[in-house]
């Protein structure tokens, strides 16, 4: 059925944007994608730093914010300390350095329940996928317009489904996980 599309499209989306936000979870190297979540204030305009600069990494553990206009500097340096990145930037007046620190036990501990928090939030959505889609067919069976066994093969087939991008999630968040305890 191409109903089951829409579910699978919604699914994998949500997998998608899990792995969006475990990049933004930074692992002790340095990692341009930690700073796609962070906005500055670009003529009164929130506007995503590569948006605003080139992010360049001179090193493993540092990145370098270089801004195409130097008056938007200050903005981009309030926007990393007001975000929840943990990293003082170092403003020289021309760029901006994040250096990496090594990552405290404590602090991948912290990491690792973020991560797994992330994990369980988008399983949640998997699951909250599959309701909809089981009323959806369980409202056409009811209408008649799809026959019981129809609604028991598409509920065991929406069930596989669900399962799969369960264990694509977890795999996703133990991945991050295994990153976060390594280096």
């Amino acid at each position: 059925m191409s109903d089951y599309i829409e579910f699978e499209n919604k699914m994998k989306k949500t997998a998608e944007v899990l792995k969006t936000q475990l990049a933004s979870v930074r692992a002790g190297r340095a990692n341009a994608a930690v700073l796609d979540q962070i906005s500055v204030d670009y003529y009164g305009v929130p506007t995503p730093i590569q948006q605003v600069a080139s992010v360049s990494t001179p090193d493993p553990r540092s990145l370098m914010i270089q801004p195409w206009d130097a008056s938007v500097l200050k903005g981009i340096e309030k926007a990393i300390l007001a975000s929840d990145l943990g990293i003082n930037p170092q403003n020289d007046g021309r760029v901006i350095r994040l250096v990496f620190p090594q990552l405290t036990e404590e602090r991948r501990k912290e990491l690792a329940k973020q991560v797994k928090k992330y994990g369980e939030e988008a399983k949640v959505a998997v699951r909250n996928i599959r309701r909809d889609a089981i009323d959806k067919f369980k409202k056409q069976q009811k209408a008649s317009e799809i026959t019981e066994d129809d609604y028991k093969n598409v509920e065991k087939d929406i069930q596989k489904l669900t399962d799969d991008y369960i264990k694509q999630v977890e795999s996703i968040a133990e991945k991050k996980e295994k990153e976060l305890f390594e280096i």
